[in-house]
């Protein structure tokens, strides 16, 4: 295929959600797979639910996840602008053409008197479309005098003609062939009375204006692509290709996972810190995940490589994606299994790479920034977190003493008749020539061996002493990070304090 453009097309009515990531990692995968164009393009024609910081938002969230567009806001490109509130002077002209085709007309019916019908209506139930709109207020049903004055005043909408007793069918990438009754569509609102088109109008002529060949998105929109195809139609235009995304649901399987969803069950769902009237809700960013896993973890929910590749990196998701191995149903959104995707980058990551990223939460935390401890603190950790805030936090016992203890475990393991022992045992370790990990195995072990004591009797008071916890790293492998000095001071310390 050649010639291949997506769109990404989110309104900045709030933070990208994770499921808007996703569809934007589809478009990516799609456009980069066929050597074709990633656009970005702000849908911002609903002025009334528009969210003060919600488009840079939307930018800062893709340049962190590495999805960049090749075109569009804040790219440039032969086919903008590419906010739509700079381009509406375009869709008048596209509302007059319906009109004058006789396949759009003007509204005049106030909100009040169609919140009035649809109350009248049973199981709000009401249409405004080829069953209803000759007895409401247009300009199908009054007079061509009325209709002059309505639209002299400004004060009217322009709906789309939908047609009576028609199937309307689309063949989606998807889920294949989808049929609508148009008996069951209603007129939808092409142009509203502030003069901003709709959603539908705006998407359907920026599309054919930009050139778009596959237009994937959330199932969310698949009602909609009925008065879609219509309008394609109506403009004897060539409709792209529709491909309708399955839902991300929440961790239960029931419902669209929604951001009070991370809040009930304390996971992030937008990829950075989002901060509005209802809270700060976290990103994933700042939850220490990297974007990568990130994108390896989402892309897999809904599709699949079709093999038993799971971990990837974006090139290789690039390479295996195909629209038709996208799944119809919903995907249950598991953030452990997201941890656990972070969890197996990190692994790979070089330590030194870790300790430059660890190293400002070092410096917050007022611990040592030496790239050599940090280092080593990395490679201790990497294989023990799932995150990487987790490493110093998990590790606060490399860089100052325990402020807790594993006392239960202290009290089964410690014999107070070899309490000599320790205190014999801290003198040689801080006596002892070298700091290095082979070297403090050693000695430990001789002693232990020497005076006829236990490894099982030993060894977990020294891991308790040294880091308050049964958990961590190899035991040699801290003592060599604290160091000879620190180690035996802990070691004393513990005697005399637990």
């Amino acid at each position: 295929m050649s010639n291949i453009r997506v769109r990404f097309a989110p309104s900045p009515t709030g933070p990208l959600h994770i499921g808007g990531v996703r569809t934007a990692l589809y478009n990516y995968l799609y456009a980069k797979k066929h050597g074709g164009t990633f656009i970005l393009r702000i849908e911002d024609t609903d002025q009334t639910r528009y969210i003060p910081g919600a488009e840079q938002y939307i930018i800062d969230s893709l340049n962190w996840l590495g999805l960049t567009p090749e075109e569009g806001l804040g790219m440039g490109g032969n086919y903008g602008p590419y906010r739509q509130s700079e381009r509406k002077a375009i869709y008048a002209g596209y509302a007059q053409e319906l009109i004058d085709k006789g396949l759009a007309y003007y509204a005049f019916d106030t909100a009040e008197e169609l919140d009035a019908k649809r109350a009248e209506s049973e199981n709000d139930s009401f249409k405004y479309g080829p069953a209803t709109r000759l007895s409401l207020k247009n300009s199908l049903s009054v007079s061509a005098e009325e209709t002059a004055k309505y639209i002299a005043s400004g004060e009217y909408t322009i709906r789309l003609l939908i047609p009576a007793d028609q199937k309307i069918e689309i063949e989606d990438e998807i889920r294949g062939l989808v049929t609508f009754d148009s008996n069951e569509l209603d007129d939808k609102i092409m142009l509203k009375g502030d003069g901003m088109p709709t959603y539908h109008l705006a998407n359907i002529v920026d599309d054919h204006l930009m050139e778009i060949t596959h237009v994937i998105r959330g199932e969310e929109w698949l009602s909609s692509t009925a008065h879609h195809v219509l309008l394609y139609d109506y403009f004897g235009w060539h409709a792209p290709k529709f491909a309708h995304l399955p839902l991300i649901l929440k961790p239960t399987g029931q419902g669209k996972l929604s951001k009070r969803d991370g809040a009930k069950f304390g996971f992030p769902v937008f990829p950075l810190d989002w901060q509005d009237e209802e809270g700060k809700f976290p990103g994933f960013k700042e939850a220490g995940f990297l974007p990568e896993p990130l994108l390896n973890f989402l892309s897999l929910l809904g599709w699949s490589p079709g093999n038993d590749l799971e971990v990837m990196t974006l090139n290789d998701m690039v390479e295996h994606f195909y629209l038709d191995k996208i799944v119809k149903s919903g995907a249950r959104f598991d953030f452990e299994k997201a941890q656990w995707f972070n969890q197996q980058y990190i692994i790979q990551m070089p330590a030194t790479e870790i300790a430059a990223m660890i190293c400002p939460q070092a410096e917050a935390l007022g611990y040592t920034t030496d790239t050599d401890k940090l280092t080593h603190c990395a490679l201790m950790m990497k294989e023990r977190v799932a995150t990487l805030p987790q490493i110093l936090v998990d590790a606060a016992f490399l860089f100052e003493k325990p402020k807790t203890f594993d006392k239960e475990t202290w009290t089964k393991k410690y014999k107070p008749e070899n309490k000599d022992h320790f205190i014999q045992l801290a003198q040689v370790i801080e006596n002892t020539g070298s700091d290095a990990k082979e070297h403090l195995d050693f000695v430990v072990k001789d002693y232990i061996n020497s005076n006829g004591l236990k490894m099982g009797e030993v060894m977990p008071i020294l891991r308790l002493a040294l880091t308050g916890t049964m958990q961590g790293p190899d035991l040699f492998d801290t003592m060599s990070f604290l160091g000879k000095k620190e180690s035996a001071t802990r070691i004393i310390d513990a005697l005399n304090n637990i």
